[in-house]
């Protein structure tokens, strides 16, 4: 059982690291995510794994991104996925075909099915963008999620989750008890560990974005921080594709809210109409 120090110490160091906010009510979330982890560490207990993280860079790293919510699954909330089906890329391919280039940002892209479902969409509905420069990066705090996306393996029961059976015949082999992605698909990603609260490296010009089921876990300030960056990085017509709990409004105003078929996304007021 932890004591009340450590649970500080812990709500402090994740808040430090990755802005995500966790209040007393969350202390058996620490425990139950922290006990996984020392099990699998090896720890005796979770507090010698909390003992050892205040000394041990390495060791408090990966308490942070335990706390991380890794939740996820293919196609997920669908409208997201049908606005760019039907809207958005068919969109970008008028707009862009004098440059025919085309990048997609999936941030805090977890275990990786949120940029694979984008890259089926593309492949599965476009091929017109085959000879184009189509560009999906893919980024995590969690240096385990961004290695688990990279490998592209998945069990039969993730791979249950919301993957239409064609798909998964299309872009899937078999592969011991694992479901793998083809290396078609894998090449068009880029995946990278990064942290959304530090500073960003050089990106180039993002003309869709992906930031779903993040911001709910951040508080007002760190809201604005990021979409102050995001300004920054997206296109004057791109687009930005929030989580369904999750707005612009009152956090933004450079950011409009827009209908996407049954689905929102948000673009910036300044671009030219």
């Amino acid at each position: 059982m932890l004591q009340a120090a450590d649970y500080d110490y812990i709500r402090g160091l994740v808040r430090e690291r990755s802005a995500i906010v966790l209040d007393e009510t969350k202390d058996y979330l620490i425990e139950t995510r922290l006990q996984r982890l020392a099990h699998s560490e090896r720890y005796a207990s979770v507090g010698d794994l909390v003992a050892r993280a205040r000394r041990d860079s390495a060791v408090s790293r990966r308490v942070v991104e335990a706390m991380t919510t890794n939740e996820t699954s293919w196609m997920r909330d669908v409208h997201p996925f049908e606005g760019l089906r039907h809207h958005i890329v068919p969109e970008m391919i008028r707009s862009r075909a004098g440059t025919r280039k085309l990048n997609i940002w999936s941030m805090a892209c977890s275990s990786g099915q949120e940029p694979y479902s984008i890259a089926m969409v593309l492949r599965e509905y476009f091929p017109q963008l085959l000879p184009w420069s189509v560009r999906i990066l893919a980024t995590d705090l969690s240096t385990e999620m961004i290695a688990k996306s990279k490998e592209g393996a998945y069990s039969q029961l993730e791979i249950n989750r919301g993957l239409p059976a064609p798909l998964m015949t299309r872009y899937f082999k078999r592969d011991g008890l694992q479901w793998r992605v083809s290396d078609d698909l894998r090449k068009v990603i880029d995946f990278r560990s990064m942290n959304l609260v530090e500073p960003w490296p050089a990106l180039g010009v993002m003309d869709v974005v992906f930031l779903r089921n993040v911001l709910i876990y951040f508080d007002v300030e760190t809201r604005k921080s990021i979409f102050l960056r995001l300004r920054k990085v997206l296109a004057p017509d791109g687009y930005l594709i929030l989580g369904g709990a999750e707005t612009a409004l009152n956090i933004d105003d450079t950011f409009e809210r827009v209908t996407i078929g049954r689905g929102v996304a948000y673009r910036l007021r300044s671009r030219s109409h």
